[in-house]
């Protein structure tokens, strides 16, 4: 399998290569010649993005953007380390996320905090800061160009307060990051594919999730594009699917607040069965452990953001 979609409007899904085969997608925009990055993976991804923009004969002064839908390390990661090898790039943020692009000590003990020292070299390598005069913040209303294709940035929280919604004014598409689901290509079926919101910790906050999703889908966009994974289609119909999914998410929690020791099991085994309660509504043919084998990682980490935000909020 090819590491590369190539879409319309010059837009394609690169492979970073995160924890397995199409989880997480970089996307590259090019436009006269000129290239921008929407996410970067990790630090290990940099080879794969090379040979993309070689294939397309573009070296790494083409790209003259790296725009982070927020600071995430499966999303933002390796932008240090891209900035390092795109002389001519600027990096896009949320204000929120820009200190810890300059000084990123506080997501690497995050990190370690949550994988351990050792799980987190392995995953992300060295988190690298990215130079101050080179950060540009992206607050709700601003743009910037591409070759003169313009990008609107709109503040978007709902999976973390540090995100946004990146919307681009020669397709009318939107990159959304975290924040319309996760839709991994493994369970396509018969042209339509299958989408689970993403809760993970720390910041999940429901009536500020359902907004951003009305304010993606209110652009009326023929395609949004997710981090995990690539471009999606028919997108009022997610935009239902994901409301309900995420009240779902939320009245399967509530009880479980004060469920004691074994809570975190519980809440888990409930990510679960409303993941396989919504294949089952998507009518796919696919066997419950094929569809845990690709979403078994993320209920996990549904689960905790669950927990933190029951424990925060409630």
């Amino acid at each position: 399998m090819s590491n590369v979609i190539d879409y319309d409007h010059g837009i394609s899904a690169i492979d970073s290569g995160y924890v397995r085969p199409m989880m997480d997608a970089i996307h590259l925009v090019v436009e006269d010649r000129r290239a921008a990055l929407v996410d970067t993976g990790t630090n290990f991804s940099i080879p794969a993005v090379l040979e993309v923009l070689k294939q397309k004969g573009l070296g790494p002064e083409a790209v003259d953007w790296v725009m982070l839908t927020h600071v995430h390390l499966d999303h933002a990661g390796g932008a240090g380390g891209f900035m390092r090898i795109f002389p001519n790039a600027r990096l896009t943020v949320h204000p929120r996320g820009a200190r810890h692009m300059a000084d990123p000590a506080k997501l690497i003990a995050g990190t370690i905090e949550v994988y351990g020292k050792e799980e987190a070299a392995r995953r992300y390598g060295d988190i690298l800061p990215v130079p101050v005069e080179r950060i540009v913040e992206t607050p709700d209303g601003a743009s910037i160009s591409l070759a003169g294709r313009k990008f609107d940035f709109y503040d978007a929280p709902g999976h973390a307060k540090h995100q946004v919604a990146i919307r681009d004014g020669k397709s009318g598409h939107v990159f959304a990051g975290d924040n319309f689901g996760l839709s991994f290509r493994e369970v396509d079926w018969d042209g339509h594919q299958f989408i689970f919101p993403t809760t993970t910790p720390v910041q999940f906050d429901p009536p500020a999730l359902h907004k951003t999703i009305d304010m993606i889908a209110g652009f009326n966009p023929a395609h949004v594009y997710v981090t995990h994974y690539g471009r999606l289609s028919e997108i009022p119909e997610k935009a239902a699917t994901l409301h309900r999914q995420i009240d779902a998410l939320v009245e399967a929690a509530r009880p479980l607040k004060r469920a004691g020791p074994d809570r975190h099991r519980r809440m888990t085994s409930a990510v679960e069965e409303l993941v396989l309660e919504e294949a089952r509504r998507y009518g796919a043919p696919f066997t419950p452990e094929q569809v845990l084998d690709v979403y078994r990682q993320d209920a996990e980490l549904n689960a905790q953001g669950l927990e933190v935000w029951l424990d925060s909020n409630n």
